[in-house]
């Protein structure tokens, strides 16, 4: 009684500890300010700023109407509104990997909203990642002796010149390897407890059924792109079968892997149990980023929307692309579903 009375008499409290507040971002805003680049993180950065400049200054040279690197009969010079089209949106995209870079690294980057980082991290990890992984395995194949022989070479419609891939895809690489050096220190700072721990109880069943779909699509998508990949041909259309080399089976390989993983990751995701949480969470945010993004550049390209001209395809080809898409948007939304569950708790 004799203290209550004190600490009327002298309005002196006992002292608390303010709750957190947390941005609509997910980041606290009470939270201290980023620290500055360490060494690792400005060479990344340099890295991915310098390996932009190859591919920006051919996709200029392009738009200025230079033809290098371009066989003569490319399906790119077909339609010249959708070819400089094309050549501006894709320069654009790679410019915005230099934005990346400094946001990723600059004090003003934990400012930006969650979804202006996101959105683009999430889009350049679904282009990046079959590229990154694809490429070192056509290489791969190429030293074994399994490269596209003359025959299949014939086959193939005029596109790029080789020295343009052995070009662009070196810094496409580096592009994707640094990218992904920068953003994990950042995410893990900046939304660390989405992957702190285990995943804990089940997702709403809604969720569960999501990714039971996501899962039953990619594992189709996946079984008829692997089916591809070593060599099988129902389904393909003449000129695809002709086409077929160990490499382009690589390619197949890669799509099929991203879409299995896609599933496999939600589902992980909406079960919950022991795994911790950080390996789900991956996988999913890479098949789905990969699925989708490439997926809806493969449909768009039988549909005839990348250069003006409708491909001859097969059912089971738009089919699988579409399914891609399907697999993709799925996994992507029980990814979102669990990250805002987290996020909330």
């Amino acid at each position: 009684m004799t203290t209550r009375a004190a600490r009327r008499t002298t309005g002196t409290t006992t002292p608390t500890h303010p709750k957190t507040r947390t941005s609509p971002t997910g980041m606290p805003s009470s939270a201290s300010p980023a620290s500055p680049a360490t060494p690792v993180q400005r060479l990344l950065r340099a890295a991915a700023v310098i390996a932009t400049v190859p591919y920006l200054a051919l996709k200029a040279a392009w738009l200025a109407g230079s033809h290098i690197g371009i066989p003569a009969g490319s399906v790119l010079l077909e339609s010249a509104q959708l070819y400089d089209g094309a050549n501006a949106v894709t320069m654009a995209m790679d410019a915005c990997v230099i934005v990346l870079a400094l946001l990723l690294t600059r004090p003003w980057g934990r400012r930006v909203p969650g979804w202006v980082l996101i959105v683009p991290v999430f889009t350049a990890t679904g282009l990046l990642t079959p590229i990154v992984t694809g490429f070192p395995g056509q290489l791969l194949v190429r030293a074994l002796g399994l490269g596209a022989g003359e025959a299949v070479q014939a086959a193939r419609e005029p596109f790029l010149d080789d020295w343009v891939h052995f070009v662009v895809y070196p810094c496409f690489i580096i592009q994707g390897l640094a990218l992904a050096g920068l953003f994990v220190p950042y995410a893990r700072e900046r939304w660390g407890r989405c992957w702190q721990g285990v995943p804990g109880t089940r997702l709403p069943s809604s969720t569960g059924v999501v990714a039971g779909a996501a899962a039953a699509v990619g594992t189709s998508v996946g079984a008829i792109h692997l089916y591809w990949a070593f060599g099988g041909t129902a389904g393909l259309g003449a000129e695809r079968v002709a086409q077929y080399s160990a490499e382009s089976g690589v390619v197949s390989a890669v799509h099929g892997l991203c879409a299995l993983t896609a599933g496999a990751g939600a589902l992980l995701l909406a079960r919950g149990g022991a795994v911790r949480v950080r390996w789900p969470l991956a996988l999913t945010w890479i098949g789905s980023s990969a699925a989708l993004g490439w997926g809806l550049f493969l449909l768009l390209a039988v549909l005839g929307l990348q250069f003006g001209e409708v491909e001859t395809t097969s059912p089971m080809i738009f089919l699988a692309y579409a399914g891609q898409v399907i697999a993709g948007c799925l996994s992507t939304a029980v990814l979102t579903r669990f990250t805002r569950s987290r996020l909330a708790a």
